[in-house]
């Protein structure tokens, strides 16, 4: 039931977008361009007004009903964005997005995101309901036997043409994680421009000018080394590291803490691609603090997410300040 982003992404090159669609999964990076795919394609469709509702355990899913019943403001079509990062609508929630399936407006696109659904959540009747009435996209992980194809092919749409050693070498300092093999990919597009790249050339631009990476960061904060763990984050932010690279790196090892401490065992470090001189490190945080105390920093990685889109009531440099300086805190005690 589900389609992979490539086949939206064709699918929005033939077309408009669909009246409904559903983008989850598990890697942030494909997510966000298949959103922004959306987000273009419902522009260039003269969907020129835009509407961002954020589903937490108080939304009123009432304002789905009334956003579909009501009239544009300005007369022009509309996007309306749910932002589910949960995917758990409740009954409530899931009645709402099938009554609006069931009478959608020619005139909306309505884009909902979540992250992880799980097999019964992907089966479930809202999610059958959305994908009939439009489209449902999951982003799985990239397999490690595919991500030096998957490099390569990021490394052609950038006008770049890698032999195998110069994919592989990438997809090997990536280790598994999309969002730093795509900076990689970006650096050598900035440092080599157009043209052919052999292992060589891109060892030589990738070689790390960097004093640091978000993985020092986030081992900083483990350790609960506050001092160290902000001058990393202040580093990290000199030298353009974006917040949501930053992110995913706290939260990825914050999410699988809070799976460890909860009782889950080495299934989830090989699940979310935890390379073994982590996992130890990760282990141990697990131990040393509840789930209790994992949840709450999961929840600060939302707020760090609503100030990254620009959400109230923080700037994203703030809110990760907060989040590293509770980590930290909350490893030192």
């Amino acid at each position: 039931m589900a389609e992979r982003p490539e086949s939206l992404h064709r699918r929005l090159e033939q077309g408009p977008p669909p009246r409904v669609c559903l983008i989850a999964g598990e890697e942030p990076l494909l997510q966000r361009e298949a959103a922004d795919a959306v987000r273009r394609a419902a522009r260039q469709a003269g969907h020129r007004e835009r509407e961002v509702r954020d589903v937490d355990g108080h939304f009123d899913w009432g304002q789905l009903g009334e956003a579909a019943a009501n009239l544009s403001l300005f007369g022009d079509r509309r996007l309306l964005e749910l932002r589910m990062p949960g995917g758990k609508p409740g009954q409530e929630g899931a009645e709402a997005l099938k009554a609006y399936c069931r009478s959608a407006p020619e005139d909306t696109v309505l884009l909902v995101t979540c992250n992880r659904l799980d097999r019964a959540a992907r089966d479930s009747a809202w999610v059958r309901a959305l994908a009939e009435t439009g489209v449902f996209v999951y982003c799985w992980p990239v397999p490690a036997a595919e991500m030096p194809r998957w490099v390569a092919e990021r490394l052609r749409q950038a006008g770049l043409e890698a032999d195998r050693e110069a994919a592989a070498l990438i997809a090997e300092r990536a280790e598994g994680n999309l969002l730093a093999a795509d900076q990689a990919v970006e650096k050598l597009r900035l440092l080599v421009g157009r043209g052919q790249v052999d292992a060589d050339a891109a060892a030589a631009a990738l070689a790390d000018s960097a004093r640091y990476s978000v993985d020092d960061l986030a081992d900083a904060a483990l350790a609960g080394d506050l001092t160290r763990a902000l001058r990393v984050l202040a580093t990290l932010e000199a030298e353009g590291v974006q917040p949501p690279l930053i992110l995913w790196a706290l939260s990825r090892d914050i999410r699988v803490a809070a799976r460890l401490a909860a009782g889950a065992g080495d299934e989830v470090l090989q699940r979310e691609r935890i390379w073994r001189r982590r996992a130890g490190r990760l282990r141990e945080a697990a131990r040393r603090r509840p789930v209790a105390t994992w949840r709450q920093l999961l929840q600060r990685c939302h707020r760090v997410d609503r100030a990254v889109k620009g959400l109230p009531p923080g700037s994203p440099g703030e809110e990760l300040r907060a989040l590293v300086s509770r980590l930290a805190r909350a490893m030192a005690k």
